[in-house]
């Protein structure tokens, strides 16, 4: 049974009450009740006009203070700004409750629950794939092109050179180069269509060679005596010799060469103007059309790959999103003066932004009220505290019979 049911009965009980003792003999009993009876009707009644004389007018009757709540709006309104504002949620008390927040701590819990569900991780991985999915590669191509430019122009050629040159001497770099050239070399020429082509070369350079005199017909003479095939072996042999003596770790000849391109590497590195020219050489190919479409086409490859490895990871449960968050919350934690530096920088941003928009607390009370009708207003107010005001009215009826009892058992003493 609602409050408001309950208060209206409460009523017809004391009025039926008192109508009926009209109709009992006379006697101590009937007097008592009647006495009671009357003094409840009229406690109830005098507690229902005070209820409801704060929301509209009793009965419809514009009787002098009552309605006191729509009469009183603005002034209603003011107050309940002033104490939301200076007491309730005054700045010194929004300041104070946060700096007893860990906001820090407090998200890092939140999010080691949230990672520690396969389902987030997987989103996580959802979200990060559409967003690759739908990045504008074509629109990142200049931006890299002009970033590797930027780097380009910025380097120190010369510590490069020199960097450079460091690391392939140290770790052998010419000396593997070397080797797999004459490697290299060496397959070639034990090749069979090798032989045959120094051979048909060597016989028609032979055939047209023209020296006179003695050394001329010496010179003729073997070449009748050779054939292709013999000349070819010939020339395969010595240059096959040839390779392995360059592939001896102490011939001299080797040495030599390996000296020689020690001496040209370094005079490279110290030469400002070959450098320069270089380093002119490589911002004129990434200007170039196909510099533009090898970038794009890489980026796409780049793209594919990451898709491929979200698709692969969300598989497995996406353990690698929560590996990423423990090596950040590790790192975090290994740096606890960089977590109460950053605690106090939230701490004082929401701190800023509270007091900047403090004045909006009390505004938006304000207009919500003021938006209300005065009908809303009231089915507001009577929703919120109307129950606990229509006890009111009981506790009168009740106070009054038990009143009313009380003051006809004076008057017969």
């Amino acid at each position: 049974m609602g409050s408001k049911n309950l208060a209206g009965i409460s009523l017809l009980v004391m009025a039926a009450g008192f109508v009926a003792c009209l109709f009992l003999p006379e006697n101590t009993w009937t007097f008592l009740l009647i006495g009671g009876f009357e003094a409840g009707l009229v406690g109830g009644l005098a507690d229902w006009f005070a209820v409801t004389a704060l929301f509209r007018h009793p009965m419809g009757i514009p009787i002098p203070h009552t309605s006191l709540l729509l009469k009183n709006k603005g002034r209603i309104v003011d107050s309940l700004v002033s104490a939301m504002e200076t007491e309730l949620l005054n700045k010194e008390s929004i300041t104070r409750q946060l700096s007893k927040l860990n906001l820090i701590h407090g998200a890092g819990k939140m999010l080691t629950r949230m990672m520690a569900r396969k389902r987030t991780r997987q989103q996580v991985l959802d979200y990060a794939a559409e967003a690759i999915a739908k990045l504008p590669l074509e629109k990142a191509v200049e931006p890299v092109r002009e970033a590797a430019a930027n780097y380009i122009r910025g380097v120190d050629a010369a510590g490069l050179a020199d960097r450079a040159l460091t690391k392939v001497l140290n770790d052998g770099y010419e000396i593997r180069l070397f080797d797999y050239a004459l490697g290299e070399a060496k397959k070639w020429v034990l090749r069979p269509e090798t032989k045959d082509t120094m051979g048909a070369l060597a016989l028609e350079q032979l055939s047209n060679a023209k020296v006179g005199g003695f050394t001329g017909f010496a010179f003729q003479a073997f070449a009748g005596m050779v054939n292709e095939d013999k000349l070819g072996s010939m020339i395969q042999s010595m240059l096959n010799a040839g390779i392995d003596s360059l592939l001896d770790p102490y011939g001299e000849q080797r040495l030599a060469i390996l000296r020689e391109v020690r001496v040209k590497l370094f005079e490279a590195a110290g030469d400002e103007e070959k450098l320069e020219y270089v380093r002119g050489q490589v911002l004129e190919v990434l200007q170039e059309a196909s510099t533009a479409a090898f970038i794009r086409e890489n980026l796409e490859k780049l793209r594919e790959f990451a898709l491929a490895k979200t698709a692969e990871e969300r598989a497995k449960g996406g353990r690698i999103v929560f590996r990423l968050y423990a090596s950040a919350v590790r790192s975090m934690a290994s740096e606890p003066e960089r977590i109460e530096m950053w605690e106090e920088k939230t701490r004082g941003a929401i701190t800023r932004i509270a007091e900047e928009n403090h004045y909006r607390i009390g505004q938006l009370v304000r207009d919500n009220v003021e938006r209300m009708d005065d009908k809303q207003l009231v089915e507001m107010l009577e929703e919120k505290i109307g129950k606990d005001l229509q006890w009111i009215r009981v506790n009168g009826a009740v106070c009054g019979f038990v009143v009313g009892i009380i003051l006809s058992i004076i008057q017969l003493i």
